[in-house]
């Protein structure tokens, strides 16, 4: 890791705006989040966290503005290559969406396929990666055969095990109880030690305190204030 102005913008926004319908979930956003930095989302529910995450991903498009990932702009990219785009990011879902016909270790395995890691090496770094979520002994189990916060660690498996650039965390502590949060904070900043950057929209603040990192606040859509934390280094309690 090196210092900021050795660093150049992977993620840039310019006065982005994005709306439902009549409501106007985001507005006029402007920022850059630097390669290999940690930030973190932050404001009340209905504040654009996920609106914001879900532009960054390009599954949504903004109505207004400019955003670029890694140097490129998203409107340049056409739809067919979104894919490619997409393999830049390990994301983090509120919603999981893990393939429900598709075992544990399928979910990981098709991530690492997909981005053409040799096949027989595949499975030694999944079931390494569920080790570390303790989730190695559902290796075979179907998603709907988990709790919610077993499918979070899965999810969260998911999204480091390619080693990507940029990782989007939607509430990953959200449904886990307090070793499981331990462990996905583990594994966040392992990928931020190891060069990612990481996005994390999130309400908690113990969080935040025990990892540091940049904060964005968000309000009603708008960028309120910038702030630094610094990482809490007291690992008693959350």
């Amino acid at each position: 890791m090196t210092g900021d102005e050795d660093r150049p913008p992977i993620i840039r926004l310019s006065h982005v705006h994005h709306a439902y319908g009549r409501y106007q979930a985001l507005t006029d956003l402007s920022f850059e989040i630097l390669k290999n930095e940690l930030a973190f989302i932050c404001g009340p529910s209905g504040a654009g966290k996920t609106t914001l995450l879900k532009l960054l991903y390009a599954e949504a498009r903004p109505a207004r503005g400019e955003i670029a990932i890694d140097g490129t702009r998203l409107e340049d990219i056409p739809r067919t290559g979104l894919p490619l785009l997409r393999r830049k990011f390990g994301v983090i879902f509120q919603d999981y969406k893990l393939i429900p016909g598709r075992s544990v270790f399928e979910n990981i395995a098709l991530v690492l396929e997909a981005a053409g890691h040799r096949r027989a090496l595949i499975p030694k770094r999944v079931l390494n990666v569920l080790r570390t979520v303790a989730m190695d002994h559902h290796a075979g189990t179907l998603p709907v055969q988990l709790s919610g916060g077993e499918q979070q660690r899965v999810a969260v498996a998911r999204a480091v095990v390619g080693d990507p650039k940029i990782i989007l965390a939607d509430e990953p502590t959200g449904n886990l109880d307090e070793a499981s949060a331990r462990a996905v904070m583990d594994l966040l900043q392992a990928a931020y030690i190891r060069g990612a950057t990481v996005v994390i929209a999130t309400h908690d603040k113990a969080f935040i305190r025990r990892m540091g990192g940049r904060i964005l606040h968000l309000k009603q859509g708008r960028l309120e204030a910038f702030e630094r934390v610094e990482k809490h280094h007291d690992h008693t309690a959350l």
